[in-house]
């Protein structure tokens, strides 16, 4: 994108936005760099360090101005740049917010052909983050394993990107009459369901409650299923772990052998 003359760049603002990290936060900053005539140096969350390069300018969220960019993005640009960068910001793309500006700031300069412009770098970002946010929700609906406390399924993962709310459909179409808990780890939320209704909520900490004897059974039952299975002289490690993430072992019953109470077996329904 050729340089407005309006505009100031990084370099010449030395500037960082610290917002709430809500989606309608970083929408106000978007506003705020229009009505300002900045490009910030950084955009950052509440609990982002201390940036001592740059001046801190911090960002309100504001119902109103997130409405109004809201509304914007789908009537100049298009509907699929919308959806597009809601996704993004549920990934862990490195300086997503950032980039997420640059995105906009093109889109309202060049609309809807924007999005077939496959060699720019924003473009190319957000939609490789995305596929990564999309790949790890298909993987996580087939590696989760859930324990039974007391009549709700829980569990316990550990996800690059936020990927939760990929996950409510999904099992409330497979369990639609159980009671779901999944603690997100990495950004203190929970899927929490019950029949017919489900909501993504903060959540600093869980700890489920250690596994009865009962539910000790069933995680010995499938890791002898899951050990009893393999064919010992094909066994390829490189290939498991191409298949099945390493990262993911330490949240599934059948690579954990010292029962932490977090761990869960799989459900069988």
């Amino acid at each position: 994108m050729s340089r407005r003359p309006d505009v100031k760049t990084a370099s010449d603002a030395a500037l960082a936005y610290r917002y709430d990290g809500s989606f309608e936060g970083f929408l106000c900053c978007v506003f705020e760099s229009y009505t300002a005539h900045e490009l910030p140096a950084a955009i950052v969350g509440p609990n982002a360090a201390e940036l001592p390069l740059f001046g801190v300018k911090e960002i309100r969220t504001d119902e109103e101005r997130a409405d109004r960019v809201a509304r914007s993005i789908p009537a100049r640009i298009s509907r699929a740049a919308d959806e597009l960068l809601r996704h993004a910001f549920l990934t862990c793309l490195p300086e997503k917010e950032l980039t997420m500006l640059r995105f906009l700031r093109q889109g309202y300069r060049y609309g809807a052909r924007f999005l077939s412009f496959a060699g720019n770098e924003e473009v190319w970002r957000l939609t490789g983050a995305v596929k990564h946010l999309y790949s790890e929700a298909h993987l996580l609906k087939g590696f989760i394993r859930f324990s039974d406390q007391k009549g709700v399924l829980v569990t316990t993962i550990g996800p690059k990107n936020f990927v939760l709310p990929f996950l409510a459909p999904h099992f409330a179409s497979r369990f639609p009459d159980e009671h779901i808990l999944i603690y997100d780890e990495n950004h203190h939320a929970a899927l929490v369901y019950r029949p017919y209704e489900s909501a993504v909520i903060p959540m600093d900490d869980f700890r489920a409650a250690p596994p009865d004897e009962e539910e000790r059974k069933f995680r010995a039952l499938w890791r002898s299923f899951y050990d009893t299975i393999e064919i010992k002289p094909r066994h390829n490690e490189k290939c498991r772990m191409t298949l099945l993430p390493k990262r993911y072992w330490r949240y599934m019953t059948e690579f954990t052998k010292d029962e932490p109470p977090e761990m869960a077996r799989i459900t069988s329904r």
